[in-house]
C-alpha cells in the first residue's frame, strides 16, 4: 500500500473519531480539572456563595466588584502555604487576582460542605 494511502485511511479515521468524541461530550458538562489551582477554584464556583459584613463593607466601598470577585474565582491563583487552614467544619483558601483596573487584590475564602463564604478583601 502507498504511503498516500496510508495517510489517506489514517485521516479518515482521524476525521470519524472526533465526530465520535464531540458527539459523545456535546451534551457533558465535562471539566478537566486536574491541577490543585482549578479542583479549588472549581469547588469555590460551584457552591452556594455568600459574603461576610466585612467583604459587605468593602464591596460597598465602590473600588470592587462583584464582577472582579467571580474572575478572581475563575481566574485566580490559590496560594497554598497561607491556604487549607481548619476553620471550625471549613478550610480558609487565599487566592490572589486582579480587578478590571488591573489592581491586585487577595480574598480570604472559607470553605465549608454546603457553602463558601467570602471573608475579606485585601488591596494590594
Amino acid at each position: 500500500m502507498k504511503l498516500a494511502h496510508r495517510f489517506a485511511y489514517y485521516l479518515l479515521g482521524l476525521i470519524i473519531g472526533s465526530f465520535f468524541v464531540a458527539a459523545v461530550f456535546a451534551g457533558k458538562d465535562t471539566r478537566c480539572n486536574y491541577f490543585p489551582n482549578a479542583r479549588v477554584l472549581n469547588n469555590l464556583r460551584n457552591k452556594p456563595f455568600q459574603y461576610s459584613n466585612k467583604a459587605s463593607q468593602i464591596l460597598a466601598e465602590k473600588w470592587i466588584d462583584t464582577i472582579d470577585i467571580k474572575n478572581t474565582l475563575k481566574f485566580g491563583d490559590v496560594d497554598f502555604d497561607k491556604s487549607n487552614i481548619e476553620v471550625g467544619n471549613g478550610k480558609i483558601y487565599v487566592i490572589e487576582g486582579k480587578t478590571i483596573k488591573n489592581k491586585k487584590i487577595i480574598l480570604e475564602v472559607i470553605s465549608y460542605p454546603e457553602k463558601a463564604v467570602l471573608e475579606d478583601i485585601i488591596k494590594k
